[in-house]
């Protein structure tokens, strides 16, 4: 994993033009119409994953067009009040996996809703995945989900994830052992897009976690990497020789430096010097954009893995020192 793109001190200048449709803001207040035209009907089946000290609620609530949406909630046990609560979103192929793998949020005395991504974790056997995608057909699709109805972004497999994601969101600050006011969204890779976009579409959450983000600067994405799963445009692309056009408009209305730029929320973001799989420039093009509040992790000898572990005890003071002490 050689250094492959810009030099360090030309990223953190790094800002791209943006390819924006002029109806970028309309696109996404319709979609959100639309998810919100269905009630949140939200479940939370209490869950025996063996842990004593945290309650795991096996979750389930109405995403885009009332799609049942499957999640985990994880409880801190025996703690009064109210608690601060972190949204998390997963990386692409995986789903919601096991409770025991999300306990640093509960074990800080935060509550963690880990939301399944449509269509995924059907093929990962440490993240196994529990939601259908209904909308998933497509005959024009490369393998995987980056080109699932990527000639038009009514139809794009992220609009249904971003209103899944944007839903779930609400579910938390409607729960009654929630403080709607502390609320954050956190994602690496995928996960971090999705919480990228969710920090502009809900700015009432109250900080975004955002590391190594997928989904962003897409152009210069498939231009200067190989990796998966930006290959997946270039394969479609390879075989669509008149779609470019259709293709990277649809690809406008969701690429990360657009929500960046209408971020207003404290964000927290990581970027890894040496990552093939989503490029440093990519992720400084999102962070140089946004709006409000911000710092960057960087982590030059390392590759998507990021920060890994000590990216979460910095995301874990990063919340304690912005949202102070909790019961």
């Amino acid at each position: 994993m050689p250094l492959f793109d810009l030099p360090l001190e030309e990223l953190r200048s790094y800002l791209p033009d943006r390819d924006e449709p002029a109806d970028f803001d309309d696109f996404w207040k319709r979609t959100l119409i639309e998810a919100e035209a269905f009630d949140l009907a939200a479940e939370f089946k209490p869950y025996d994953a063996g842990l004593s000290s945290v309650e795991v609620f096996d979750t389930a609530f109405a995403g885009w067009h009332g799609h049942r949406i499957n999640a985990w909630l994880l409880l801190p046990r025996h703690v009064n009040g109210p608690v601060p609560c972190v949204v998390n979103y997963i990386g692409y192929s995986g789903g919601r996996g096991y409770p025991h793998d999300h306990l640093a949020w509960p074990a800080a005395g935060f509550a963690a809703l880990i939301m399944d991504t449509r269509g995924q974790g059907g093929s990962n056997p440490n993240r196994p995945g529990a939601t259908a995608d209904p909308d998933g057909g497509d005959f024009a699709a490369a393998w995987g989900m980056l080109t699932r109805g990527v000639l038009d972004p009514e139809n794009y497999y992220y609009r249904r994830v971003f209103a899944d994601a944007a839903r779930a969101v609400d579910v938390m600050a409607a729960h009654p052992r929630v403080d709607p006011a502390r609320i954050a969204v956190c994602g690496g890779s995928q996960g971090g897009g999705i919480a990228q976009a969710v920090a502009a579409l809900r700015p009432n959450v109250s900080a975004a976690l955002i590391d190594v983000p997928f989904l962003t600067h897409f152009r210069r994405a498939v231009e200067i990497t190989g990796r998966e799963p930006y290959a997946e445009l270039v394969r479609f692309l390879s075989t669509q020789h008149d779609a470019q056009e259709r293709v990277f408009r649809t690809l406008s209305y969701f690429d990360g430096i657009n929500f960046a730029a209408r971020g207003v929320i404290p964000a927290r973001y990581s970027v890894a010097l040496m990552d093939e799989v989503c490029p440093p420039s990519t992720v400084f093009a999102a962070y140089n954009h946004w709006s409000g509040p911000k710092d960057i992790s960087v982590w030059p000898w390392n590759g998507h893995e990021g920060g890994a572990g000590a990216q979460v005890e910095i995301q874990l003071r990063y919340l304690r020192q912005l949202w102070g002490p909790h019961d």
